[in-house]
């Protein structure tokens, strides 16, 4: 078994040229979001439980912001909070992938 027993990682990429991208759609203070439950939850930072962070540009640009939960490999797009709160309840806690996010 891995360190973690998920690990969720955010696209946070700004593109230097304007073009689409995950930071255009907060990607960070998503992401930012997502460690701050996970800690509330007593789920993040430890052995057998969660990893939140963040990633370079993840290539799925057009479907974005994203971010991709291992290690099922399971890719999500969200819109805000309670999105972000959807993955981590039922994905990261139970294992349940969210099928109206998933990409």
């Amino acid at each position: 078994m891995s360190y973690f027993k998920r690990h969720i990682f955010f696209c946070t990429n700004l593109r230097a040229d304007g073009s689409a991208c995950c930071a255009t759609h907060d990607a960070q203070a998503m992401r930012d979001y997502a460690k701050q439950r996970t800690k509330e939850l007593g789920i993040a930072g430890r052995e057998g439980c969660v990893r939140v962070n963040s990633a370079g540009c993840l290539n799925r640009c057009a479907e974005g912001p994203v971010a991709v939960v291992y290690p099922e490999g399971v890719w999500y797009t969200y819109i805000g909070k309670d999105d972000v709160d959807e993955i981590i309840n039922e994905h990261l806690l139970h294992g349940r992938v969210v099928a109206r996010l998933k990409i």
